[in-house]
């Protein structure tokens, strides 16, 4: 006689909201963190507005996504960074093979170099960039990898020295481990990734590219982080 696990149904159903093509593209576009309209979001999967609509009211009420409504517009983001870490947790299990298809325009050529070299994983970073960051970080003795993802004494100060503001009195992790879909190697997430991305935001160490995910480090960020962590210009690039 078997025994039926009752998380079996939920998790059927949590696969079956991602398992759509139109769908995965909304939700691997809002990793960028930010909330999309209805109709940017269409644009981007390049589906009919009505379509979109509906694949919309799927997955916010499968819980993976939040909305909002301000006027006449409906924004929708990722309800959480438990959805975002399961997005790119999945992204990251597509075959190299898949996940690199040959760019059909320049355009799209340029904005995969871009992306692999420098993006937002929803709200910490990631690509080239990211690892770059997390390996110079880890070298310095701030981070340690060798018993999963922690901040060292010694990183939670060089955070404060840094001028980087770092709330550690919440239930999220301090740090976390996350796989980097592009580089096939973990990047910093947590609460210390999220605070180093908004900060090197915030003050122009690095700008976005356009309205994706795509960011690059200004000259003023090159300065910076190779100060603070001796990062090489070349490896920022």
């Amino acid at each position: 006689m078997s025994i039926k696990d009752p998380r079996a149904a939920g998790l059927a159903s949590l696969a079956g909201l991602i398992a759509d093509r139109t769908r995965a593209a909304c939700l691997l576009a809002l990793l960028d963190g930010r909330a999309w309209t209805a109709g940017e979001l269409a644009r981007h999967a390049g589906v009919a507005a009505s379509t979109l609509s509906e694949h919309l009211g799927k997955l916010v009420a499968g819980g993976l996504l939040a909305e909002e409504r301000q006027g006449r517009h409906r924004y929708v983001r990722l309800a959480g960074a438990r959805v975002a870490q399961l997005v790119e947790d999945l992204a990251a299990q597509v075959p190299p093979a898949e996940a690199g298809q040959p760019a059909r325009t320049l355009r799209e050529s340029s904005a995969d170099s871009a992306m692999a070299r420098g993006r937002t994983c929803y709200d910490h970073l990631a690509g080239r960039l990211g690892i770059a960051v997390t390996d110079a970080l880890t070298l310095r003795g701030l981070l340690r990898q060798d018993t999963g993802f922690a901040l060292t004494d010694a990183g939670v100060e060089w955070f404060r020295t840094a001028g980087v503001p770092l709330d550690l009195s919440g239930r999220r992790s301090p740090a976390r481990a996350c796989l980097d879909w592009t580089e096939r190697r973990p990047h910093l997430a947590g609460a210390a990734g999220a605070a180093l991305c908004r900060h090197a935001l915030d003050v122009g160490w690095c700008v976005r590219i356009g309205s994706g995910r795509a960011v690059k480090v200004t000259a003023s960020g090159e300065r910076v982080l190779g100060s603070l962590l001796g990062i090489p210009p070349s490896a920022l690039r």
